[in-house]
């Protein structure tokens, strides 16, 4: 028998409940709900350790493509080219979309941007404001805009707060790590360390930023400012996330930064550089060249270029390097 109890946390005693059910009773619990009453940490420590945490994302590429009715290929099968130019097409409605599965159905944009600014609004004033008791509403918006305007970027609260002081924001430096933490608890945004076997270093250097889903920085940000390349790194960094045990970025000796070192359930490690556009021979060398520089440090990662305007024809590509267009990695079976 199997027992679905969806927002039982706004039952009180609900836990004991449970586990009666449990002790008692031959079935299987799934317990569901937002993270504006209960954390999943809660409902662990609330089961006593007998609960495994699924958390549901926004839609991934795959998930996209099946919500617009696009079948699933039959593994091995090569799209043909008719194919392709059909999904780039609809990879560049993702990433203006987004994951959230209601945005989907809006065709306007301006109700899209309103959809995705509401759940904004619940979260900052459910899941943190009412939840944790904070009072100083103003500063907490102008931090979360701050963070949806600047996805897959490094960020200093430090610098935030500076920032903040010299606009006449009242906060202190204090509230805004809380409020951080917060907003990673409330599964808003995810935060990247460096990726360094110090864990000195790896708490002193920047982290870096990612939303849940790209489609907040689209809605958060002026249209004529939106960096595509950073929405790509974005949903890269949010189709890693789901699939890997480990993920940081790499800072080379030399000044080059490689955008992902994942490290795999399996054990194996892979470097990954996202880049929007590589048509560029500059570009194109760069990103290569940041690739075969953090191999130096870290000689049994693979690497992987990952790339939505591919190089010029010609270009030589290294054979450490292998080399995918985004949207054909987010539909490979191991994405």
């Amino acid at each position: 028998m199997t027992w679905c109890l969806d927002e039982i946390q706004i039952i009180p005693g609900w836990e004991r409940f449970v586990r009666r059910l449990l002790d008692e009773e031959t079935v299987e619990v799934f317990l569901s709900g937002s993270s504006a009453r209960m954390l999943s940490r809660e409902v662990a420590t609330s089961m006593r350790g007998r609960a495994m945490e699924t958390v549901i994302t926004p839609f991934s590429f795959r998930e996209f493509l099946r919500a617009r009715q696009w079948p699933d290929a039959a593994p091995g099968a090569l799209p043909t080219s008719a194919e392709r130019s059909a999904l780039t097409s609809h990879f560049d409605a993702y990433l203006t979309i987004g994951g959230f599965p209601e945005a989907t159905a809006y065709d306007d944009e301006r109700d899209r941007v309103s959809l995705l600014q509401g759940y904004v609004d619940n979260v900052l004033f459910r899941d943190v404001a009412e939840r944790h008791q904070v009072s100083n509403l103003p500063a907490l918006r102008a931090f979360v805009r701050q963070l949806l305007r600047n996805p897959a970027t490094l960020f200093s609260v430090s610098k935030i707060y500076a920032d903040f002081a010299s606009r006449g924001i009242a906060v202190s430096k204090e509230s805004l790590l809380s409020y951080l933490a917060h907003l990673e608890d409330a599964f808003l945004i995810f935060t990247v360390p460096l990726a360094d076997r110090s864990e000195h270093r790896r708490q002193v250097n920047p982290r870096k930023l990612y939303l849940a889903d790209h489609g907040l920085a689209a809605a958060f940000s002026p249209k004529a400012g939106m960096d595509r390349g950073r929405l790509i790194e974005n949903l890269v960094a949010c189709e890693l996330s789901r699939h890997s045990r480990d993920i940081g970025y790499v800072k080379t000796a030399g000044g080059y930064e490689v955008d992902f070192l994942v490290t795999g359930f399996d054990g194996g490690s892979q470097l990954i550089q996202v880049s929007a556009d590589l048509t560029s021979a500059k570009t194109f060398e760069w990103e290569v060249r940041a690739l075969l520089e953090a191999r130096r440090d870290f000689p049994n990662a693979t690497a992987l270029l990952l790339y939505d305007t591919p190089p010029a024809s010609g270009a030589s590509i290294p054979e450490e390097v292998s080399m995918l267009p985004v949207w054909k990695w987010l539909l490979a079976p191991s994405s």
